[in-house]
This record gives C-alpha cells, structure tokens and sequence, in this order.
C-alpha cells in the first residue's frame, strides 16, 4: 500500500482555515465462509483513503478522497473548507479547535499469533472440520462456518499538533445450524448473529475447543425441533451473556448517544427517552446496574486509545448504582449540550465523518454465581442468544427473540424451550434487575454492523456482561 507522510501533506494544505486534521484508513478484509460442507468464499481486499476535516468560520467541514497526492490532499481541502463556509450561513452553534484536543500517541491491538501464522489453506480447513462438527444429524439441513479477520492501520495529524496511530488487528467468527423436521425449523449459532467478535490474533483458533462447540450448536438444533413451545406470562427472566449484549446495545447505548438525544438523528435513527436533564439525575436501573464506556478493555472489540477526533479514550461509568451519569457523545457534543460524554467521536472509515458511537459498554460484574441466580427463581425462563430484535424510535419499547432457552422450575432448570421471546420499556425494565451475575458468568462480545448516519455508516461495537437476573417480565412464545 502507498506510504504517505501526513505530516508533509498537512504542511502543505493552503485554505486559510482556522484548524485542519488529515485521517488516513487502510483496511484489509478477508472473509472465509464454508457453507454445507463447500467453501463459499475465499476472499481479500483492501481500501485506503483519506479524509480531510477543516474548521472554518466555527464550523468543521468535510471531504474525504481515495487520491492521496499532494493535489488530491490540496483539492479536499479546498472542497472542505467551502463546506464549512457554506454550513456557517446556517450554523446554530460555533465551533473552535477545543473540539478536536490535540494529542500524540498510539494504539495496538493485543494479540499472540499474527495473522500469517495460520496459513489460508490452513483456516479453511478449520472451517471444513467446524462444519463436520456442526452436522451431527441428517436432520442439520443447512449449516456454516465463518470469519473475517480484519486489519485496520489509522493515523490522525492535526494543525494543533495531534499525530496518533493504531493498528488493529480483529475477528469475526460465527457457527450456525439450521435443524427441519417438516414445517418445524430451528437454528442455533455461535453467540448470537455473529456476535463473536474480538481484537485479538489467530490464538483465537483452538481447533478442538471451537470443535467441541460445533456440536453442541449442532445438537441444540436438534434438540429444539423437539422443545416444547416457550409459555407465555409475567415470569421472572435469565439472560445470558450474549443475549445481554443485544439488551444493552439497544436500550442502553443508543439511547444515551448525545447527538440522538439532540435530536440530530430523528429522520433515520430515531431519538431517545433520556431528556438532557436526566443526567445525573434519573434512575435508570436498579442499584445493581454498573454501565461503563471501556475501551480499555483487553481483547473487546471496539477498544482504542484514541477516538476519530484525536481525543484520549478513558474507562468511565456511564451509570453507576443505576443513576445516569454521563451520555455517549464526543468532544462536539458535550461542547453543544453541556453534558459530560467520553471519547466515542467514531467513523466507519476513511470516507465518513465521525459523528458519536457506542464503542465498547458494558455491565459490570456483580457477586452472583450462576447457580445462586437460578437457584433464586421459582418460576421463570433462561434465555441464550439474540434471533430477532424491534425496540422503537425513542428506545424504550423493545422486544427480542433469542434462540434457546430453559424453564425454571423451583430453582432448577428443566426442559428445553423453544422460540423464546421477552418484550418491556427500558427504564422499568432495568429497574427490574434483581441479580447480577459474578466473574465466572462474564462474556466478551460484539457486533460488526451497528447501523447510524446519513450517509449510512455501519461500525463495531463491543459489549460485555454477566449473566442477569429481571423480575416480572413479559415472556412469551411464538416465532
């Protein structure tokens, strides 16, 4: 790929703008897909590029180009700043280069085992083998084994002196079965719609764990297809890890983004419940909810060191014995709302403007052992998995599918349920949080296509949680 000097190119950029930045992203994909048995893809490709950001005028404009010569740096500039002039006959609010805290420094994501040290044959044979695994009976009508590993190199260089680097170094990795007897079809993944996804290196692929794990999917599609329908009523609610990862993302971090609570996406994302003066004041949760914004987190997948605005990233607790403290916005919006935020001002990549994004927020552990939850329900439901998900455009009233679930009856788990699914309103709903799963209950998760933006920007999100415990939700079945 072409190296550039980004200090230079800044050096040279001639606009008489009160402060410029030059973002570079090259990111290589290369995704692997066995599909029944038939390796389906076997990809890579690469996209590198620039964006140029000027503020002018108190207004920070845009233009992001694929050139990366001098002229190609000099002509976005130039289109940038008429952006930014042209937004300053409309401005409702002024900007100065506070938003953009200069700063130097460097990111790298933990891994043990690069990329190459697993050859391409190599992975598909993992995945040959993964399917093997996954098709434990002639009933298994369809499955698949996936992964994407993902390089990103970014660097930012700032007129105030910011110069900031971080490599990436990530997977996305999925399992699914699909089990039909006639009309009746069920499918079971891993972690829930690729909802396995880590900063980490190819130590990701112990062949024999991920093996073992292959069939249990396998035979949890079986054993659906003979489950008894999950019942419907007012029950006490287990969710599992990965099934909390849908719950907070949706009713939690896109709820207190501070640009949706402006109102700044209400023609395609919606807006929120959380009004401005909830901050520091609303009871979001019971005293057992612990939300913090951590993208310090070791192996997460939206950890950095740096957001896209050039400001440091800290671990902060968004809520905190269940009172709302801070929301999720960048260094722009907490200039505009006054409210405290964290370093979230995120793009999807070279080409888009980075507005605020959950990166990785997670529910802290709490001190109850697995079987102390369970042990603690007469009547209720464990729910693994996300399958469907429908929350509104304020983020309060939700309702999620899962794939796989148990009964729980006089704390013990007994049959296996199928088609399980919850509906609720967000804040009543975590302040039915009775118990709180310990360490031993925790999972690292993520999600590689959470949607925001005009124009669209689809960009990942980690999450983290343990095992929970809600009072009195409503549960019903259905598909």
């Amino acid at each position: 790929m072409q190296q550039l000097d980004l200090q230079s190119l800044l050096a040279a950029v001639d606009v008489p703008a009160d402060w410029v930045g030059i973002r570079e992203v090259t990111e290589t994909h290369s995704p692997r897909i066995v599909r029944d048995g038939v390796p389906e893809v076997n990809g890579c490709f690469t996209t590198q590029g620039l964006m140029v950001e000027v503020l002018a005028d108190g207004q920070f404009g845009y233009y992001g180009t694929p050139n990366m010569t001098d002229v190609g740096i000099s002509d976005a500039a130039k289109k940038a700043y008429a952006q930014a002039k042209r937004a300053a006959n409309h401005a409702t609010f002024k900007f100065t280069d506070a938003a953009r805290p200069a700063n130097v420094g460097s990111y790298q994501s933990p891994f043990v085992k690069e990329m190459d040290t697993i050859s391409p044959g190599e992975l598909n044979k993992i995945l040959l083998d993964a399917y093997t695994q996954l098709k434990v009976s002639d009933k298994i009508v369809s499955a698949r084994a996936v992964v994407q590993t993902i390089q990103m190199l970014s660097r930012f260089v700032s007129s105030n002196g910011s110069d900031i680097t971080q490599d990436f170094l990530m997977l996305e990795f999925d399992l699914s079965a699909t089990a039909a007897d006639g009309a009746n079809q069920q499918t079971r993944t891993f972690g829930g719609m690729r909802g396995t996804c880590r900063q980490m290196g190819m130590e990701f692929f112990d062949k024999w764990e991920l093996l073992v794990i292959a069939q249990k999917i396998g035979e949890q599609a079986i054993e659906l297809l003979d489950a008894d329908e999950c019942p419907t009523g007012e029950m006490d609610l287990v969710i599992a890890s990965d099934q909390m990862m849908l719950q907070i993302h949706e009713s939690v971090g896109h709820a207190l983004e501070i640009d949706r609570i402006l109102g700044d996406e209400r023609n395609y994302a919606g807006w929120s419940f959380v009004n401005m003066d909830d901050f520091g004041k609303l009871q979001y949760g019971s005293k057992l909810m612990n939300i913090t914004f951590d993208p310090t987190l070791s192996s997460e997948f939206a950890s950095y060191g740096y957001d896209d605005g050039g400001l440091e990233a800290t671990r902060e607790y968004i809520i905190k014995n269940g009172v709302l403290l801070r929301g999720l916005g960048g260094m722009e919006s907490q200039i505009r709302s006054g409210v405290p935020g964290v370093a979230n001002f995120r793009a999807s990549s070279w080409n888009r403007a980075p507005i605020d994004r959950m990166a990785n927020i997670n529910l802290e552990p709490g001190n109850s052992s697995f079987d102390e939850i369970i042990g603690a329900v007469e009547n209720g439901v464990y729910m693994e998995s996300n399958r469907s998900w429908s929350i509104d455009d304020y983020r309060n009233k939700f309702q999620f599918g899962c794939e796989y679930a148990k009964l729980i009856e006089n704390g013990k788990m007994t049959k296996t349920l199928r088609n399980p699914n919850y509906r609720g309103i967000s804040n009543p709903f975590w302040n039915s949080l009775k118990m709180v799963g310990d360490n031993d209950t925790f999972g690292i998760y993520g999600t590689p296509n959470c949607g925001k933006g005009e124009p669209n920007q689809v960009i990942r999100v980690g999450h983290a949680s343990p095992v929970c415990m809600f009072k009195n939700v409503q549960v019903f079945g259905g598909a």
